[in-house]
């Protein structure tokens, strides 16, 4: 560590040097000003900046405009340090560290690993500050997209393409729930939910015909607003991925309208799926208020409705023997017509033998997963109380993330 330290100073001292940037040639005194003049060369000034190898300074010519009497230093704009102390390299630092885990832990890392002082606020706003960046521009390719002004991505056919999507609760200040509803009535909400989809392709099948994600090959998108903005994200990453050259299609998710409504909106064509482990759910949850404290019963009434019908496809017969059930309790019965009507509305969207035959995926373990690693591991922690400024800002910024694309989108900012 002694020797990182010695390293680093003589580091910084040398890039102190390379930063003392001569005064301008007397034919390049001047530089043009926003408000339509001339602002002339006045002097060198020095700032302090912090950079990867330490604190370091850098010493650059000053433009002053006589008209609007606005400095300008046109070779922090050169530098990428405009109204900034800390160099690109730190802030790529904590943009890293900060979408990775809480704020105050990022801020330890950087003193742990790169001998940086920073605060948590730092991090905070810099990282925070580059997922609205990387918001901004996904919003503007979302525009063209809706304007029909994409490029056509070519490559290689693709044989199966999935997308998913699901929504989990994340914590907000109470300024975002204002007039929201909680899910227990008469209480007040004290989440928003922050939507979430993946995609990923498919290219084979292991020795009994069960799917195979093709590795490395799940993209993610997720952020907390209206199902419609969110159907127009998902609809540019599928874009991206290829969903003109998919051969087969399909969607997968729960029961949730607001999923079916994108699906029809944005991905006509495509075959949806109801994930079958949360029919199953649906099942055991009517098992157990026909049959409380009857664990035999609930097994015996479930291997007759799932595994003979629910997992063989037979939706209708299942509708069925739902409703032939006789309840005097009204919530009981209210329970069953419920259930019977969700079967009943997701009949084509079951037929899990068929759908397997094609060897597509019945469970929507990608997206639930990426829920507990993308969201629930970076804003569900104890304490955690978000914006849905903020929220946003890391989810987009953890979504380019583990997403492969935080170089490209580095190297972008950085050329315009």
């Amino acid at each position: 560590m002694a020797v990182r330290s010695a390293m680093h100073q003589a580091g910084a001292a040398t890039l102190t040097e390379l930063l003392q940037l001569p005064a301008p040639a007397a034919d390049q005194r001047t530089f043009p000003c926003p408000c339509g003049h001339q602002a002339s060369y006045r002097e060198l000034r020095a700032k302090p900046i912090l950079t990867a190898v330490g604190p370091a300074k850098v010493s650059r010519p000053y433009y002053l405009c006589s008209h609007c009497h606005t400095g300008q230093f046109p070779a922090d704009i050169e530098l990428d340090i405009e109204n900034t102390e800390l160099s690109p390299g730190v802030r790529r630092m904590q943009a890293v560290v900060g979408q990775e885990a809480p704020f105050d832990h990022g801020r330890q890392q950087m003193k742990l690993l790169a001998g940086l002082e920073v605060t948590t606020k730092a991090v905070e706003r810099t990282a925070e500050a580059m997922g609205e960046d990387i918001a901004a521009r996904e919003q503007a390719q979302i525009q063209r997209a809706v304007q029909l002004d994409l490029p056509m991505v070519v490559g290689e056919p693709i044989p199966i393409l999935h997308i998913q999507m699901d929504g989990t609760g994340v914590p907000v200040v109470k300024k975002e729930t204002l007039g929201r509803q909680g899910k227990i009535e008469g209480q007040p909400a004290h989440t928003r939910e922050a939507k979430l989809g993946c995609v990923f392709t498919q290219t084979t099948w292991d020795e009994e015909g069960f799917a195979l994600r093709d590795p490395g090959s799940t993209t993610y998108v997720g952020a907390i607003e209206t199902a419609q903005e969110f159907g127009l994200r998902l609809y540019l990453e599928a874009c991206k991925r290829g969903w003109n050259r998919a051969g087969k299609k399909a969607v997968i998710g729960d029961g949730a309208e607001w999923i079916w409504n994108i699906a029809e909106q944005h991905f006509p064509g495509a075959i949806q799926i109801v994930d079958l482990y949360h029919a199953r759910q649906h099942l055991w949850e009517l098992a157990r208020k026909l049959y409380p404290n009857q664990q035999a019963e609930q097994e015996s009434w479930m291997l007759n409705h799932k595994d003979a019908l629910l997992d063989e496809g037979k939706i209708e017969d299942l509708v069925a023997s739902l409703r032939s059930i006789d309840s005097a309790n009204p919530e009981l019965a209210e329970k069953i017509r419920i259930e019977a009507a969700y079967f009943e509305k997701n009949t084509e969207r079951m037929r899990y033998p068929a759908l397997r035959a094609q060897h597509l995926f019945v469970g929507s373990g990608v997206i639930e997963a990426g829920c507990r690693t993308i969201i629930g591991s970076r804003c569900k922690q104890s304490g955690m109380f978000w914006t849905v400024r903020g929220a946003n800002a890391i989810l987009a910024l953890r979504c380019c993330y583990f997403n492969g694309r935080f170089e490209d989108y580095w190297e972008a900012r950085r050329a315009a």
